[in-house]
């Protein structure tokens, strides 16, 4: 068992072990996953386990564990995997250096992820009022594929033992979020004919999309100067739509057989969001191109609600915040309110050299434990 009163340093090797452990999504989470089943087990947490191939045909694993009896409760929401680590940079070996603790997913979330370990490290089931869950989803890297398992596979979550409320524990400086906008995803393809460019006999699918790529470009700058589409609880309040073409490396001799305009925005409450997505499907099949969209809503819980008045008490924060990037909580939100909480600067996940403060490490230990024993043992 981990010493209570050694939680700080605990906290810092318990990372570094972590971050040892390779979880690239990739190549797999099953040796992190078996690690965290270890150590929640040695909690005297029931597990579950499941796992599911990615769309590559790479086993993943998705780990469930809980303490104590009876439905409700509170849970915290990890992710097990982390991005790629860069060839001239040796991101599983961790190290400290001016009070920074250096590594791949020191910050998004090998270091969340022990702090809330650490936190329900002593917790008794006999001693508890409701129920403590430790939930850590593969692939929240990839499009948050691990939760969608999760909330729509049969285990202890979605037979009707949800928890009240969770923690999903990404890196938020330990300012209380609550809320983070959502994606909505469109493909608009057009089709040509291809020939030698010579021969006047293709017909270019580059040319044929280029008008309606104006019209995005036109729509694009409407966007940003029309408040109705915009909502500034957050910032950026505009949903930041882009575009990316795709020819499929047609040569540059050859007239393009097919061309595909990928547009991405960034979904907000009354925002208007369905509004866009209409009009872009409107003027595709004006031109007679194919499309296929579809989004998620963004992650919005109550500025109210209990779970956001916990997590602001437990931080001392006086006001919970919004963010532009999203987190596994938005497929977790039909089930429960959520606060997304951790340690760590979210600009620095993903990066080369990635790093979390160690102060504010060790405070999150004591933020989580905080929240458990203010709704599970009272």
């Amino acid at each position: 068992m981990y010493d209570v009163s050694m939680s700080k340093s605990r906290v810092v090797k318990l990372t570094e072990e972590l971050i040892k452990i390779p979880s690239v999504t990739k190549d797999g989470n099953k040796a992190i996953t078996d690690r965290l089943e270890e150590i929640v087990k040695s909690f005297d947490f029931t597990t579950e386990r499941y796992t599911f191939k990615d769309r590559f045909g790479t086993t993943k694993h998705n780990l469930i564990a809980k303490l104590g009896k009876g439905k409700g409760g509170i849970g915290f929401f990890v992710h097990s995997d982390t991005v790629p680590v860069s060839d001239d940079w040796q991101g599983f070996e961790p190290r400290i250096e001016d009070g920074l603790l250096y590594g791949r997913g020191s910050c998004d979330m090998k270091g969340p992820i022990a702090a809330a370990l650490l936190a329900i490290e002593d917790l008794k089931a006999k001693d508890l009022k409701k129920p403590v869950y430790f939930v850590a989803a593969a692939d929240e890297e990839w499009g948050l594929q691990g939760a969608k398992h999760i909330t729509r596979s049969k285990n202890m979550l979605t037979q009707d033992s949800w928890p009240d409320m969770g923690i999903v524990t990404e890196p938020t400086e330990l300012i209380p979020v609550y809320a983070h906008k959502g994606a909505y995803h469109i493909e608009v393809t057009a089709h040509g004919k291809a020939a030698h460019s010579s021969t006047d006999l293709g017909k270019s699918a580059n040319f044929m999309i280029a008008p309606f790529l104006a019209e995005m470009a036109e729509f694009r700058e409407k966007l940003m100067v029309d408040k109705s589409y915009m909502n500034f609880e957050f910032n950026p309040p505009t949903n930041g739509l882009n575009l990316v073409i795709n020819d499929y490396k047609t040569a540059h001799n050859v007239t393009a057989a097919k061309s595909t305009a990928a547009l991405n925005f960034r979904t907000m409450p009354n925002s208007r969001e369905q509004d866009i997505a209409d009009y872009i499907e409107e003027r595709a099949k004006a031109y007679g191109f194919d499309f296929k969209g579809g989004g998620i809503e963004p992650f919005y819980t109550d500025k109210n609600s209990e779970v956001i008045s916990l997590a602001l008490a437990a931080t001392g924060k006086k006001e919970a915040m919004t963010v532009p990037y999203g987190t596994d909580a938005l497929m977790y939100q039909p089930f429960m309110d959520q606060v997304v909480l951790g340690p760590g600067n979210i600009e620095q996940a993903h990066t080369v050299d990635e790093f979390i403060d160690i102060k504010e490490l060790e405070e999150s230990v004591e933020v989580y434990r905080k929240m458990v024993e203010s709704y599970s043992l009272k």
